[in-house]
């Protein structure tokens, strides 16, 4: 068990510190919620309000050429890419996890020719995940098998499998896949393997080049801080390019947009999975978060963020496990397998939901999720969050179960986003 006194001096040695000072983090909140919503950056605000009353109010339409709106997609990416294991001219921003899901997985299963159209994932995966997969193998004819643990995937692979899709870091349980691995084995089973990295982009390491990953998605309003409803990303390894065409045909993935042409001609390389017209307030949160990663990379980088991360939810298993002893911990407690969340189990006569509007109402902002069994999570983002935070985040939720005070009728009203 650590004191306050010894996290505090955990706090004052970490060379991340300075990054925390980029966000707006209320008074006496202990945000643990990152893995859902990241915080706000301080310069966030005002970027978006000159994107607002300077490029929108003064420039009008001429700043999508003078403000360089039309070219957001493309230079997000890039500036994405080092964070995800990618190269500029690969990654693009532009629409929602599930709908750039439903490009790849579509792309996918083309580039299998009919030949295969299995597509393999894990039942604990996201839902819209699995949602998205089960409409594509409809369309295709195909079938979605979803395996129970990890354990489970690799009989799996076989000569009947397309596609392996899974996400990184699982939602619930914030267990990490090995990536190259299991790409290996995919590919060694004539699969290809597509990547959800919502809960890994701007927290833990990824290479998807040295991993040869086919495609890979995620979302920027979790770690990456871009704000609510920030838009996705899309990769797609260059080995693929040319070879097919990702179903949603709009007009800016058309190889000149601008001629107007009754007939789609695709772009060349990722800039194909450009739908419609960028989400141009939207990037403009992104653009201002990714200014922090900028710094971060001056601080050490990923590998810096990594070892924070490891070390954050280290000290959280171990203060659980001291103080919250009926407490099971359903994250991966070795590190390799471990993402930057910890969920916890409580035992099943405790509303594990009413515990966590307790927490909230006490300022230590997790989140839940339904389930069997059901988890209390906790994200870490080493941007921001300190180790004072975890000790105080477990001593709040030790005297929470300690005195019942989840049991205020209060807490026990659902709301209808938990």
């Amino acid at each position: 068990m650590t004191t306050r006194e010894q996290a505090a001096a955990l706090d004052a040695r970490d060379p991340l510190a300075p990054l925390r000072e980029l966000f707006t983090l209320p008074p006496g909140v202990i945000y643990l919620d990152g893995n859902s919503l990241g915080a706000l950056p301080k310069a966030t605000p005002a970027r978006i309000a000159r994107a607002v009353e300077q490029e929108w109010g003064q420039g009008l339409i001429a700043s999508w050429n003078n403000a360089g709106w039309i070219d957001l997609p493309r230079r997000l990416g890039d500036r994405l890419a080092p964070w995800i294991g990618a190269r500029a001219g690969e990654v693009l921003v532009a629409d929602s996890t599930s709908v750039n899901l439903y490009k790849v997985l579509h792309a996918a299963l083309q580039l299998q020719q009919g030949k295969r159209k299995i597509v393999v994932s894990e039942r604990s995966n996201f839902p819209t995940d699995n949602y998205i997969a089960q409409s594509v193998v409809r369309s295709h004819g195909g079938e979605l098998i979803l395996a129970d643990s990890p354990e489970d995937i690799p009989p799996l692979l076989d000569e009947r499998c397309a596609v392996l899709m899974l996400t990184h870091v699982n939602y619930r349980s914030g267990r990490m896949h090995d990536m190259a691995l299991l790409t290996r084995w995919a590919h060694q089973a004539g699969a290809l393997a597509v990547w959800d990295l919502a809960h890994s982009a701007g927290a833990v390491p990824l290479d998807l080049l040295g991993a040869a990953a086919d495609f890979a998605i995620g979302c920027g309003y979790k770690y990456l801080n871009g704000g609510p409803g920030a838009p996705s990303f899309v990769w797609m390894h260059p080995r693929h390019q040319g070879q097919v065409w990702q179903p949603l045909t709009g007009w800016l993935g058309h190889a000149a947009p601008f001629e107007f042409s009754p007939e789609y001609r695709p772009a060349a390389g990722i800039q194909q999975y450009q739908c419609g017209t960028p989400a141009v307030l939207a990037m403009t949160g992104l653009d201002s978060a990714l200014d922090v990663f900028d710094e971060a990379a001056k601080l050490g980088g990923m590998g810096a963020l990594r070892a924070k991360s490891l070390a954050l939810t280290e000290a959280f298993i171990a203060e659980i496990d001291a103080r919250v002893p009926t407490a099971w911990v359903a994250t991966p407690r070795e590190a390799a397998l471990r993402g930057s969340q910890v969920s916890v189990a409580l035992p099943s006569d405790i509303d594990s939901y009413a515990v966590m509007q307790a927490l909230i109402s006490r300022g230590v902002i997790g989140d839940f999720r339904a389930g069997t069994p059901a988890l209390l999570r906790f994200g870490f983002t080493p941007l921001y969050t300190r180790f004072v935070d975890v000790v105080d985040a477990v001593s709040v939720l030790a005297d929470v179960l300690a005195t019942e005070a989840w049991r205020t009728p209060e807490f026990q009203r659902r709301s209808a986003v938990t």
